[in-house]
């Protein structure tokens, strides 16, 4: 992804060095004194698509903060790559890719052209092959090898075709089937696989394995070790029954035993973090049926036509990536907290850590020149009211000044009705509290109601005060459905798209990760001695004679 002058630096645009001006003009300024300015900053600074509606108005900006980020997506030219995305191009250009997750939630009657065949028809038909399956194992009509009905899923991936499929399933729970116990294994530690065999029923469980290869060594290692387990009670004959793969090689895996009808397949423009709109998506189609899942795709299909035809300024995507370039690149924060006040959303956070850091985490651009501005920032964070209690401390009075995405549903979906009312408020006060903090004269005037001598107040009056000016968004649904959680998903990948293309990075590539798969490879060829001890370093080569000497 190419800025309108692929040899320059982003810091040489013009818009870049007008926010760089702009910031320096306004980067002592109060957010709290911006609401007491502008009592309409709310409504001005806030925007709703495709069932979600965002609230941004608590980060250190104004009009013209957004019209100059505005008018930097357009010089780095989102709207032409945004476009090229979407049409099939080759925007994944080191994998000489096109990237086209958005394509497998497009209805039926579209059309889209790659290498001049239309690929809705496959989509679709792969979709349908999927909804029939999953029905047969939702009805009990699939049965394991001694005729009872099949009561675990256990789907072994890693990466994306592990954090996909467990995120949504957890997401949507309260839409899952009542007979069907999801599982998900992707450690290559045994002890992760080992402790679920021991509690499931050979004869009632399915495996799902993913893997595009076939030959992920992670997910390859499980499955051989599941295969095992299953064959000490059941044959090889049996093994149809009980497997069912996702990949693009039939022929590894009809060797490996799952039958050719049992495999479902995908296609190399669908990376995988961006992976679980497809087949990857099986584990989900089985919980929650065909049905929601196809409102899955329709919310997030939903969130792509806003990105493609809203203007910039309204545009949801766009609004919370440029928010993401100007706390990085100008407030200079270097993570994002990600605090879902709802349960069900708890694996969100981990799920956003590789959409986001595997996409952006790049120190070069599409052309190879190193970028000349800070890039993702780190992703963490944990389900509200639990990190109310552990790290928001830090948040409120640390050094750093960090970026907390709210995320909650108005509606629950449960009937415990205090609790929501509760979880709500913990939400909106932090967001408060963040973007107000507590002076020191709000702070001794509250000691002094209390009676509290003066000597002691001043003893006290710097650790009660809160600096503030803490950025947040808030994003709220009406309620977590199969509906808002695709387009939840969809406004967070469009968003890695936008500011990749702002920071001039390949957002689909994952070189990085390739290193330590390859030296993992060969290092346990020299811990089983099936290769000659290579020239590491002492440290290595030391952690491998102790490992060997050990197992």
């Amino acid at each position: 992804m190419r800025t309108s002058n692929p040899t320059s630096t982003l810091i040489a645009t013009a818009a870049f060095q007008a926010l760089q001006q702009h910031h320096v003009e306004t980067k002592n300024r109060q957010v709290r004194d911006l609401f007491t300015q502008d009592p309409a900053r709310f409504t001005k600074l806030s925007v709703e698509a495709a069932g979600l509606f965002l609230d941004f108005s608590k980060n250190s900006v104004d009009d013209k903060t957004m019209q100059l980020l505005c008018d930097l997506a357009r010089e780095t030219q989102v709207e032409t790559q945004r476009d090229a995305m979407f049409a099939g191009k080759e925007i994944n250009r080191t994998e000489h890719r096109a990237v086209l997750h958005t394509a497998l939630r497009r209805p039926r009657s579209d059309q889209l052209l790659l290498d001049g065949k239309d690929i809705i028809p496959d989509i679709h038909a792969v979709l349908d092959r999927m909804g029939v399956f999953s029905e047969r194992v939702r009805s009990g009509e699939w049965r394991g090898y001694d005729g009872r009905e099949i009561t675990d899923i256990v789907n072994i991936g890693i990466g994306g075709s592990y954090l996909g499929p467990k995120m949504t399933c957890q997401a949507l729970r309260s839409f899952g089937h009542s007979r069907l116990v999801m599982h998900f294994v992707s450690n290559v530690d045994g002890h992760d696989l080992d402790a679920l065999l021991s509690r499931i029923d050979p004869a009632t469980t399915l495996f799902i394995v993913a893997s595009k290869t076939f030959g992920t060594s992670e997910t390859m290692t499980n499955a051989r070790s599941a295969r095992a387990w299953l064959l000490r009670s059941a044959t090889e004959a049996d093994l149809h029954k009980h497997f069912v793969a996702v990949s693009t090689q039939l022929d590894l895996v009809t060797e490996f035993g799952i039958a050719a009808e049992n495999m479902f397949p995908f296609w190399d423009w669908v990376g995988g973090r961006y992976s679980i709109w497809s087949a990857i998506g099986l584990a989900l189609i089985i919980s929650i049926g065909i049905d929601n899942f196809k409102e899955f795709l329709a919310g997030a299909h939903a969130m792509d036509q806003h990105f493609q035809q809203t203007p910039l300024e309204k545009n949801l995507p766009v609004i919370l990536a440029l928010i993401g370039i100007w706390n990085r690149n100008f407030v200079e924060s270097n993570s994002i907290s990600i605090a879902p006040y709802h349960q069900d959303l708890r694996l969100f956070p981990g799920y956003l850590q590789q959409l986001e850091m595997e996409s952006n985490g790049k120190r070069v651009k599409v052309d190879g020149s190193k970028v000349d501005v800070a890039t993702c920032p780190i992703i963490w964070g944990d389900v509200g009211t639990n990190g109310q209690h552990a790290y928001f401390q830090l948040l409120h009075q640390g050094t750093d000044v960090m970026a907390v995405d709210f995320i909650a549903a108005l509606k629950p979906s449960h009937q415990l009705e205090s609790h929501q009312v509760l979880l709500l408020a913990n939400c909106f006060a932090q967001s408060e509290a963040f973007m107000r903090g507590k002076n020191a004269e709000e702070v001794r005037a509250d000691m002094q109601k209390q009676g509290l001598p003066n000597d002691e107040i001043e003893k006290l009056l710097p650790h009660r005060t809160f600096p503030g000016n803490r950025p947040s968004n808030t994003i709220l649904m009406d309620a977590l459905t199969p509906n808002t959680l695709g387009a939840l998903i969809a406004l967070y990948e469009h968003k890695v798209f936008v500011q990749g293309v702002i920071w001039g990075i390949n957002s689909f590539d994952q070189w990085g990760v390739e290193l330590g798969k390859i030296l993992a490879k060969n290092i346990a060829a020299e811990l089983t001695e099936q290769a000659k001890p290579a020239q590491h370093d002492s440290s290595t080569n030391g952690l491998i004679a102790r490992a060997k000497a050990a197992l």
